[in-house]
């Protein structure tokens, strides 16, 4: 059972509460030491759970967060990973098949302890997310843990307070008043007051004016965004299909499936404008001419959108936008020529079309000649002896044919690295493979965008942005005047902008004609 604090005045005060409820009288010894209780105003001195004896583990969780120095903490920590992070491209952006090795390679020791430290894919790793989230709690607690006493002191407030209470205040004033001119000071004040836009209430002999108090709920709808905005980040990750940002180049003329979607697209023609005259060679637009297709019931493809993708001009379909990016001129396949070792007579050519590979797949050469690839290695490399692929990306392609005449059940193997015949590997063979040529394709970069998230973080900004609105352009101003025993007393608070209220009390002491000596600590 929590425990309470009473104060001169009689009132019975919760735990933790620095000012009464009631009068506003300081209640700890070391406020009591001050001369003004200015920072004790902020929340109007009450009481706060993380303020509270720490009874369970939940009150202690909730002090933890309800701490801004943690928050501030925690925001650093985010920022300073998500610089790191930054450093070097994430994997989404790389568009590699094999981010090990393209750190390793494009950045040295440096990219390789990038990969293995996790952060190469960091905006998606559970600790980021943990950062975030953490982020998002501490934003909820310190805001309820000061809103919902700020709030209950501000619409429960009380017009008479303590003299104490005003003249310890940052702004006050006091002047002895014969009791028969005591309405006449009053109504003058008010009437000054009234003409400022202040809300005047009265109970006896005090008076409480007050405006602008919305300027206080200004951080907490600020907060209110930011939690929104959070929000919309994490549910970019946390639920599949609401968030897409990866790259995919294809080639003319070719059909791929867009990534992580039920979508697959072709490139029905890529169109590249350039200038003319001074500027000629210099390319002017980018275009690739796009069809749209989703899988029926039966696994055919049906065209559901056709249209182009021009740089700043995506391609879109419902949430799914294709934007130009890049434009290539990819190897599409290469030809090769089949010789005989002896006298060099070439038997024909046959082209190996790099995109289209199938198992087995039989060139026919000449009349009475077949060449069976095998094997097939797009990024040839050698791991302990064995031939490997390092990725799907053709960048060294190296094939195993089998060469053979028609009706012969076994024919000669041949290794063919990067167009070239691995004469050395098989020197007993009759015929070799040569290179003869290249053919070349235009390949459109895209990047594949799908963001559902964005109308709930836009949502959440602009609320962000109404919060910071009301805390700069507002100010919560409250005036206490109170008659006793002879003596006018006046209190000031501002939660921003002294000099300004200063500045207006002594306009308000001009127009009701009463010389207002203000003191300001």
């Amino acid at each position: 059972m929590i425990e309470n604090t009473k104060c001169e005045c009689g009132h019975n005060n919760p735990i933790g509460t620095i000012l009464c409820e009631y009068c506003g009288k300081p209640l700890l010894e070391e406020t009591k030491e001050k001369k003004t209780i200015e920072q004790e105003m902020r929340y109007e001195g009450k009481a706060r759970r993380s303020q509270i004896k720490h009874k369970n583990f939940i009150d202690q969780v909730w002090s933890f967060f309800s701490s801004v120095k943690v928050a501030i903490i925690l925001i650093l920590i985010t920022l300073i990973a998500a610089g790191i992070g930054s450093l070097l491209p994430q994997e989404r952006v790389a568009a590699t098949s094999n981010p090990e090795l393209f750190y390793s390679q494009e950045y040295g020791i440096w990219g390789e302890w990038f990969y293995k430290l996790g952060l190469s894919d960091m905006y998606n790793s559970w600790w980021f997310m943990t950062l975030l989230a953490m982020i998002g709690v501490s934003l909820v607690i310190c805001s309820l843990d000061r809103v919902i006493p700020l709030y209950r002191a501000l619409k429960n407030q009380k017009v008479e307070k303590s003299t104490d209470f005003l003249l310890r205040q940052r702004i006050s004033y006091q002047e002895s008043v014969a009791d028969e001119k005591k309405e006449e000071k009053f109504d003058a004040l008010t009437t000054a007051l009234k003409k400022r836009r202040y809300q005047i209430r009265q109970e006896g002999d005090s008076i409480l004016a007050e405006k602008g108090r919305i300027s206080r709920w200004g951080p907490y709808i600020n907060h209110i965004g930011l939690i929104i905005f959070l929000l919309g980040v994490l549910l970019r990750f946390l639920i599949p299909g609401w968030y897409l940002d990866q790259a995919m180049y294809i080639q003319e003329g070719q059909t791929r499936k867009v990534p992580d979607t039920p979508y697959y697209v072709k490139n029905e023609k890529f169109i590249v404008e350039q200038y003319d005259g001074k500027f000629a060679g210099i390319p002017k637009k980018y275009q690739t001419k796009l069809i749209l297709y989703q899988q029926d019931s039966s696994g055919n493809l049906k065209p559901v959108h056709r249209g182009s993708a021009i740089v700043n001009h995506p391609f879109e379909y419902k949430d799914l936008f294709l934007v130009q990016v890049d434009a290539q001129t990819n190897l599409k396949g290469i030809k090769l020529k089949l010789m005989d070792k002896k006298s060099q007579q070439s038997k024909g050519t046959f082209l190996v079309d790099l995109g289209n590979i199938k198992p087995n797949q039989v060139y026919t050469v000449g009349s009475n000649l077949e060449v069976r690839a095998l094997e097939y290695y797009p990024d040839f490399a050698l791991e302990n002896g064995r031939p490997i692929t390092k990725s799907q990306e053709v960048v060294k392609p190296a094939f195993i044919f089998e060469v053979k005449e028609k009706g012969q059940k076994e024919g000669e193997r041949s290794w063919v690295i990067s167009g070239e015949n691995a004469d050395a590997l098989t020197p007993e063979n009759k015929y070799v493979i040569k290179l003869a040529g290249f053919e070349m394709i235009p390949t459109s970069g895209l990047l594949v965008r799908i963001d559902k998230s964005l109308p709930i973080i836009f949502v959440g900004g602009f609320i962000c942005l109404i919060g910071l609105a009301m805390g700069f352009y507002w100010h919560h101003r409250r005036v206490w005047i109170r008659y006793k025993d002879g003596v006018l007393y006046l209190g000031a608070h501002t939660n921003k902008s002294w000099f300004s209220l200063r500045r207006e009390l002594n306009q308000v002491g001009k127009q009701s004609g009463i010389d207002l000596k203000l003191v300001q600590e």
